[in-house]
This record gives C-alpha cells, structure tokens and sequence, in this order.
C-alpha cells in the first residue's frame, strides 16, 4: 500500500511542477475519457487491512465551462485478514471483496480559464460486489448491489489541449449490507486516485479561426468556427459581436446599402445606423447616390440638411446655390421664397439674385412697380424697374409734334397740376434717352376769352412746363417755348370737350 502512496504523491508533485506550465482550461462541448488508478480506505466491519486498490474509467462531456457530466465505473478490491473465533488475536483466513462501482456523475470545475482547474463532483449509482471466494466467512460468489453516493474534490492540469492529468480524493457511500454483518457506522470507502484525461474535439473556448469568439460562442451566434468573418463583410466575427454590435450573419447590419466592414474602416459611419448623421438620406445613398457626406448632415453648408434637398427640395445637395442664381438655396426658401431651382422664379428675364442684390426688385413678381413693363425689360432699356412712371416712355422723332397728354393746368393760371408730373416724367426721360434733340414747347388754349389774355396764358403755360424739365437737369439751351393762343385748334371750340382737348401743351421736335 505504502507503494501506492508513494505513486499517487509524486503524480500530485508532478502536477504542481507543471501547473505554471499548463494550458488554461475550458473544455466545454468536448468528450473526455478518463483512466485513473489509485487505492481506497474502507470503513467495513471487517477487522484487519482496509486498504485495497482499485481504477476506474470516466467518460465525460462539458456541458458547461462551469460544469461536466460524466459516466464513472471501475474496480475496487479489498482483501482483508480475519482472526479465527477459536484464537483470538490471531489471523488464520481472510475476506475478499470485489466491487464494480459505476455511477453518473456531475463536476462543478471552480476555474475552468487556469491551468490548474479545482473541481467538486458528486454523484449517484450502484455499487456491484462480490464477497468472495475467502477461507473465513462463508461465501456463495454471488453478485449483489447496492446504492453508491460518490463525493470529493480533484483539480486537473492540461499537459496540451488534448491531455490532462488528474487527481482526485473523496468518499463513496454505499449500503451497510455490503459488509459481513450489519452495524451502525458510516459504511462505504475513501478514496484517492490520479491519472490522465484525454479529450476529443476542439473546446468550447478555443478559437481556431481567431476571430475573437470561441467555439461556443460561434455555436451561439450560428457562425462559422473555422472562417473568422462568417458574412464577409470584412469585419471579424469577434469584432461585429463584441465591439461593433454588428451581426456576424449579415454583411449589411442596418441595410443601408454598404457593408459593415466599409462603414467601420473606410467611411466611419455606423453600422447599426441607417442614416448615420440623421439627415434623412442612408448612408449608402448619400456616397453612391448623391456623393454627399455621410457624417455631415448638411454636405455644402447651406443650411438645409442634405435629405430636404435630395427629397422634398429637389435642389443640389452638393451646390450652395443649386440654379446658379446668386442666391443660396437656404435664403432662397427660407428668405425670399424663390424657386431655388430656376434661376429666374417670376419669368422677367432678371436671375433672383441679381433682383434682390443688384436692382432691388422683387423676385416673385415680373413687374415690382406694376407699371405695365417687366423688370428685365425696364433693366434692359435703362428705365427705373422700381418706378411706374418711366413704364410707358414717350417717343421724340425729328420733325415730328407731339402732344402731351396728361400735363394740365389749374384753371386760368400756369400752375402745373400734381397728376401733370407722371408725363412730364416720361418727357423728362425720352429728353435724357435723346441727348441730340431740341424742342420747342407750344402752348394753346381753347377760344374762351380775350384773345390777347389766351395767347398770354399759353405762353406762361409753355415756360412752366420749361421750367419745371430745367429743375430736372435739361438744359435750357435744348428747349423754347411759344404762346399759339387760341390758333390751331385740334377738336371744336363749340363742346367741352372739344374745348379741353384745345387746351393743350405740344412739343415741336426739332
């Protein structure tokens, strides 16, 4: 016996001198079978020698890093010395016992990641024995059972990924009619043995494509163990699991039209997020589709977020100013409520910027002073676009009369009236846009009066009208005026009418 004490101690030292070398320890999902060896103390009513050996084979399965089950069964032997009742204190014959233990068994592994990995186990099953053949007690070698309740503590400690050693101490009970006679003590036997385990398979914990998760892990996440990136979207399985929060199965995890690995290393976007910025387009439509950033909500700093342009504006995601009018689409919508679209919102031949910056017009409206005549038209041939009465200017042609409708007088006097001012605009314009031209202001009345009093007034009429383009900035030199009285009537003297259409002011062009 003292023999076998001396094996199961150096196995224990051996252990220890390996422990720092071993492999850490993770063996779920994998079969072991087990063959240990080593020797029992009995607790029997038999009187001498409780010592026997004994070996046993364990085929195990990790269900758990925390925790195996295992089918144990072997061979135990105890051969004892009995005294004689006639010589007491003398031994004379001796008892055998054989037993076959098998149970199921359950180990609790406390470290399962360390190279020396303690365990717990415990158990149930049948003790099959045999009492017999002996030269003291009666024996029949017969096979009987019993109940076996197996208990204890081991740890093991890998040599590699496939091989074990292991050492184990415990107690199994089993029922007091295994002994030659029944008594009230604790009945059953202590044991200790060592040995090697050996393991099929790959583990649980190992990652043989070095992906970042292991076996079982991969069997969780319904990955592929051997290929580190199971969608081919360019990221590790590992790394979509546990950094990204990606899904190993799927190339586009939030199907926004690029692989999570682009998203990860050449766009830096996220790959659980639709619409990274949150400007209402995906990123994959904001590279391929419009080529905006998809990191910047608003890609050329307009103001309006890249979505509204694409969808709801129709305008140039990539472009401040989308119709090239001047205007930025922001001031566009937001300011002046122009189509940022056409260049030329109200159709007058002026771009809305050069409206609102340059001639100060209204970009909604084609006539901004409604005098009948269109900006762009107004801006073309040199008239004010903000000024009605410069819409309808008045032509001279050399040789030619014309008569200024619209310029009257208070009655009997020489005082041009406020409403007389609009024509005299338009004279005042057609003067300036024909710097070559001279005229001579006619005055005329109707035939109500005293002749020499009319030709009088007409004359004062004419030098009024004058006077009144002088202020303006003619020169004098270019005009001269003339009194025709009551001569030359236009219409009959004999109705009102007619009367006021004699009551007239003419310019001779010369």
């Amino acid at each position: 016996m003292k023999k076998s004490f001396h094996i199961l101690a150096a196995l224990i030292l051996f252990s220890g001198l390996v422990t720092g070398q071993g492999l850490a320890q993770n063996n779920a999902g994998r079969w072991s079978v087990g063959f240990h060896g080593g020797v029992n103390y009995w607790i029997t009513d038999y009187e001498q020698l409780k010592f026997g050996p004994g070996g046993e084979v364990v085929i195990r399965y990790g269900l758990h890093r925390y925790f195996s089950l295992g089918l144990v069964g072997g061979y135990e032997v105890l051969k004892t010395f009995q005294p004689t009742p006639q010589a007491a204190g003398s031994y004379s014959g001796y008892m055998r016992l054989s037993s076959i233990p098998a149970a199921l068994v359950g180990f609790i592994h406390l470290y399962p990641r360390r190279s020396f990995s303690p365990y717990i186990y415990v158990g149930g099953g049948a003790l099959f024995y045999q009492r017999g053949p002996g030269t003291t007690y009666p024996t029949d070698e017969k096979w009987r059972i019993s109940y076996l309740i197996p208990v204890g503590l081991g740890f093991e400690s890998q040599f590699s990924s496939n091989v074990a050693l292991d050492v184990s101490a415990g107690f199994a009970n089993h029922g007091d009619w295994v002994d030659a006679r029944k008594i009230q003590t604790l009945n059953g036997y202590f044991t200790a043995k060592a040995g090697l385990n050996f393991y099929f398979g790959s583990s649980d914990a190992d990652d043989p494509d070095q992906d970042g998760l292991s076996n079982g892990e991969e069997r969780r996440y319904g990955t592929d163990p051997n290929n580190p990136d199971t969608d081919g979207d360019g990221l590790k399985d590992g790394e979509e699991v546990k950094r990204f929060r990606t899904n190993p199965l799927r190339p586009d995890t939030d199907g926004d039209g690029l692989p999570d690995g682009e998203e990860v290393l050449k766009y830096h976007t996220s790959p659980t997020k639709f619409d990274t910025d949150d400007d209402g387009l995906s990123d994959g439509d904001e590279i391929f589709k419009y080529k905006t950033d998809p990191l910047k909500v608003d890609t050329d700093g307009d103001g309006l977020s890249d979505g509204d342009e694409a969808v709801k504006y129709k305008t140039d995601p990539l472009r401040v100013d989308s119709d090239g009018d001047g205007l930025s689409d922001w001031d566009e919508l937001k300011v002046y409520r122009t189509d940022p679209t056409n260049p030329d919102t109200d159709g007058d031949g002026l771009m809305d910027g050069d409206e609102v910056k340059k001639y100060h017009t209204d970009p909604l409206k084609a006539d901004t002073d409604g005098g009948g005549v269109d900006d762009g038209s107004e801006v073309k041939r040199g008239s004010n676009p903000l000024d009605p009465r410069d819409d309808n200017p008045i032509t001279l042609e050399k040789g030619k009369s014309l008569i200024l409708e619209g310029v009257n007088f208070a009655s009997g006097t020489a005082t041009l009236t406020k409403e007389s001012e609009t024509t005299l605009e338009r004279v005042y314009l057609a003067l300036m846009a024909n710097a070559d031209i001279r005229v001579e202001i006619a005055g005329y009345t109707d035939n109500v009066g005293n002749v020499r009093t009319n030709a009088r007034l007409s004359q004062r009429r004419a030098d009024a009208v004058s006077a009144w383009l002088v202020r303006k900035g003619i020169p004098a030199t270019r005009m001269t005026t003339v009194g025709m009285g009551n001569r030359n009537p236009i219409a009959p003297n004999t109705t009102a009418e007619g009367r006021a259409k004699n009551r007239r002011i003419e310019f001779h062009v010369r």
